[in-house]
């Protein structure tokens, strides 16, 4: 891969979840996501104010999602991090982190907002896979 060419993202929002994290942000102040897949609350990605939920070697960062500038605020980054039994299997898969009316799992910060995250995927191409050397590792291994 040469210098001109960008790494591969594996993490991505909709406007949606974007709209939802700046609201989030401005309750909180920093976030971060965990992605655990275990069952029940842990199959969903878990919002938490940054530094709440500590992550460690069994975690991977996958990046970061990039909440777009608006009129009335800044740009910023929320990190994103999986367990790394969870990446194991879902390290050829690109994510994109979406919203929808429902019931969120009970320590992730959308809960009382009558909405929940939720992980839409999709497999990498073969051309997002051989353009990122780290494709079937992650960014970093925790901690944060």
């Amino acid at each position: 891969m040469d210098d001109d060419t960008p790494a591969v993202g594996r993490v991505d929002l909709t406007p949606a979840a974007g709209d939802l994290l700046r609201t989030l942000r401005a309750q909180h102040g920093e976030l971060m996501f965990h992605q655990s897949g275990g069952c029940c609350d842990g199959s969903s990605p878990m919002c938490y104010p940054a530094g709440e939920f500590l992550t460690g070697d069994a975690d991977v960062h996958l990046g970061d999602l990039h909440v777009p500038a608006r009129t009335d605020d800044d740009a910023f980054a929320v990190p994103v991090w999986m367990s790394r039994s969870q990446f194991a299997y879902w390290r050829h898969t690109h994510l994109t982190i979406d919203v929808v009316p429902g019931r969120g799992a009970g320590f992730s910060l959308e809960a009382p907002e009558g909405v929940r995250f939720l992980i839409r995927s999709r497999l990498l191409t073969d051309a997002e896979w051989a353009a990122d050397p780290t494709a079937g590792e992650g960014v970093r291994v925790g901690p944060v």
